[in-house]
């Protein structure tokens, strides 16, 4: 039987605390509940202070003043072990478990308190292990190794382990930003579960309709401060952006004021083998945003690689301004003006410990400096160019890329392309991750490239942004496009042809 969160008491409280970082205020006198049985969601834009009150809960950081009350006894600030006595759990975005060990022996090592000598009970250590993925609802083997499995499969093990720690109070840091929708709904499962046994937990996602879906509560932050806790059957999707921004976003996707041009790119029965493309036909024209759509594994992303070099087509023709290209490599895609912003800005589009400017200018580099000449004025130029134009919130152009917030990495990861001037540009899951805030930005910039006369390639998850972005939306299903809807189709249109149960109008 669920708890009543409204009649339960607070597991966690936070009163004023407040962090600073030098100069930087990361934290200015937070307050925070979260009641046993209860999801609390936690929302602010990137740089509002989340990962700081996350660090402040787990005991990896201390705070500057304020108090923590757990279960009614008030500290100045946690160990990272105190935390884990007192019942916290934190389920990060990237699980931290050791991937060549098997999952019983993650489990294990987490969980178990022997002395270093001690014999290890292998048996038990499996039953154990299987016992905690069962209860949530995992049929994961714990004799395998962690590098074989998924990322959402790495997230239920880190779950098993919470459950197994008796954790009361769970936190999940953007838990389903790289699920399939069946994981998603399994997760979901598994957190409504938690709260059914008194587990408070603490949820932070960027989608929105997750918070609706799974909350009880919802707590914004914004410039390091509360901003306001309601119950969220008392408060509505504009009034949460409202909070989260400081300001009404009006217009989330810019109106639709383009004019198509030229046919830019045409792909004619296009496919790869090894990646599973099979039979793509379309065109792009110059100014117009063209939407893929589709499930995960309906072959968006592996289509893009296909077009930019990474695995190159073995069957179709692709031409770019009615010529017919060859597309080998990356290299071939570039020096012909594909360019293409990848889905993991963090693994494939910005260099973490590397400088702004350079981050800019990688693609570029043989232009920039030709022969033996170092022009790093010319470099460091171009780099304030791009940080004024998609408004950059930096230090410096010098700073390192791991500094910014994810919105202003993808900036800075499509400045990179646009540095080469293309004709076409494929954009990959662009606002994964990102707030509401920086969506909007991207969004804008997106759009005026468009009516700048470039032809675009918008893949996305999020079916409201292939909706309010696109001028035409392709359907992807098994690796071919299926459908090309106009632009005021609506979501169960879409959903429907790629679910492959939508009447076929054929491509156009």
């Amino acid at each position: 039987m669920a708890v009543d969160s409204a009649l339960a008491h607070p597991l966690l409280r936070l009163q004023r605390v407040a962090k600073n970082y030098g100069a930087v205020r990361a934290l200015r006198g937070v307050d925070f509940e979260l009641r046993a049985g209860e999801v609390h969601a936690l929302l602010g834009e990137n740089g509002a202070g989340k990962s700081t009150l996350i660090k402040v809960i787990t005991g990896a950081h201390r705070p500057d003043s304020g108090e923590i009350i757990i279960d009614g006894e008030t500290f100045s600030g946690l160990t990272p072990a105190l935390a884990q006595q007192r019942g916290i759990a934190c389920i990060y975005q990237q699980p931290a478990l050791f991937p060549d060990l098997t999952v019983a022996e993650n489990i294990g090592l987490r969980l178990e308190q022997g002395r270093a000598a001690q014999r290890i009970d292998w048996q038990k250590r499996r039953v154990r292990a299987t016992e905690l993925l069962t209860r949530i609802g995992s049929t994961i083997s714990p004799d395998t190794e962690v590098n074989a499995l998924s990322m959402p499969e790495q997230q239920l093990v880190e779950i098993a382990c919470a459950v197994g720690s008796g954790a009361r109070i769970v936190i999940m840091d953007e838990p389903t930003a790289s699920l399939t929708r069946r994981e998603q709904e399994l997760l979901f499962a598994v957190v409504r579960e938690l709260r059914t046994r008194g587990v408070g937990i603490v949820y932070i996602s960027h989608r929105l309709e997750e918070i609706f879906a799974l909350a009880d509560r919802v707590t914004v932050l914004r410039d390091g401060e509360s901003v306001g806790t309601h119950s969220i059957a008392e408060i509505n999707e504009t009034a949460l952006i409202r909070l989260m921004v400081g300001r009404e976003v009006a217009q989330l996707y810019p109106p639709a004021d383009r004019v198509a041009g030229d046919v830019t790119l045409s792909v004619n029965q296009l496919g790869c083998t090894s990646s599973g493309v099979k039979n793509v036909s379309f065109e792009v024209r110059a100014g117009e945003i063209f939407g893929l759509a589709g499930l995960v594994g309906a072959g968006r992303t592996e289509f893009a690689r296909v077009l930019f070099g990474i695995t190159p087509a073995d069957e179709g023709e692709i031409k770019l301004h009615g010529e017919r290209l060859t597309i080998a490599s990356p290299q071939d895609a570039i020096a012909r003006g594909i360019a293409y912003v990848p889905e993991d800005r963090r693994r494939h589009g910005v260099i973490l410990e590397m400088p702004i400017a350079e981050n800019m200018t990688m693609a570029i580099h043989p232009q920039l400096f030709p022969g033996t000449w170092l022009r790093f004025g010319a470099e460091e130029s171009l780099a304030l160019k791009f940080i004024r134009e998609l408004a950059v919130k930096c230090s410096s152009a010098e700073a390192p890329g791991g500094s910014l917030s994810g919105g202003n990495q993808q900036k800075v990861a499509l400045a990179r392309w646009l540095a080469t001037k293309p004709k076409l540009l494929i954009l990959d899951e662009p606002t994964q991750g990102v707030d509401v805030g920086a969506k909007g930005e991207i969004h804008r910039i997106i759009n005026q490239l468009a009516k700048e006369g470039l032809a675009v390639i918008l893949i996305s998850s999020d079916l409201p942004e292939v909706l309010g972005m696109s001028d035409r939306i392709g359907v992807m299903r098994g690796g071919t496009l299926t459908e090309i809807l106009p632009r005021d189709t609506d979501a169960p249109t879409v959903m429907a042809a790629a679910l492959g149960q939508h009447d076929k109008r054929g491509v156009a």
